[in-house]
C-alpha cells in the first residue's frame, strides 16, 4: 500500500532526495503561485539582484488565483517551462502544475535537486485546502499575480525527480 508522504515547507534537500517518481505527496505550510503573466517578471527581478520573495525551500504552484478557487495550469507552456530552471536555481525546491515537462527541463531540475508533481485540475478540492492568500508581488496582473498561499495538504504525485520522469 502506498504511504502519503507529508511535506512541510519550507523545503531542503533531503526532503527532495527522499522523493520518487509516483510518490503521493501532501504539501503543508506555505507556497507561492505563479504563471504565464508573473514567472517571467519573477525571474527578471531575480536576474536583476532583486529579492521581492524568498525562493529557498519554496513551492511554488503553476495557477491563477480566482473567486472560482485554485486548479494547476499546464506547466509546459512556454513562458512557465522556460523559467522553471531559473527559480529551481534560485530555490524553488517543488513546482506543482500538469502536463509533462521537456528533457531539459527534467535535467535542469535534477541539477538543481527540485522536483516536480502533478495535481489534478480539481478546483474544489484544492480550494478546500487553501487557509489564507496574500499578493505578494506583481499585483497589477491581478488573479495571475504571484500569492503566498497557506495550505493544509495540497495533494500531488511526484511527476519528475531525480532525472526521471512519470511520462
Amino acid at each position: 500500500m502506498d504511504t502519503l508522504k507529508i511535506i512541510k515547507t519550507p523545503i531542503n534537500d533531503e526532503t527532495v532526495n527522499n522523493l520518487h517518481v509516483g510518490d503521493k505527496i501532501a504539501v503543508y505550510g506555505n507556497i507561492y503561485t505563479g504563471r504565464d503573466a508573473a514567472l517571467p517578471k519573477l525571474v527578471k527581478s531575480i536576474k536583476a539582484g532583486e529579492n521581492i520573495i524568498n525562493l529557498q525551500g519554496a513551492v511554488i504552484m503553476h495557477t491563477a488565483v480566482s473567486q472560482a478557487g485554485i486548479s494547476p495550469t499546464t506547466s509546459n507552456k512556454e513562458d512557465i517551462e522556460e523559467n522553471i530552471p531559473f527559480i529551481s536555481k534560485a530555490g524553488v525546491k517543488i513546482h506543482i502544475g500538469k502536463g509533462s515537462l521537456s528533457k531539459d527541463t527534467i535535467e535542469a531540475l535534477n541539477k538543481y535537486k527540485s522536483v516536480f508533481v502533478v495535481t489534478p485540475p480539481a478546483a474544489a478540492l484544492l480550494s478546500s485546502k487553501l487557509i489564507s492568500k496574500k499578493i505578494v508581488a506583481f499585483k497589477e496582473e491581478g488573479m495571475e499575480a504571484i500569492y503566498k498561499l497557506h495550505v493544509n495538504g495540497i495533494p500531488g504525485i511526484v511527476a519528475v525527480a531525480h532525472g526521471e520522469s512519470l511520462y
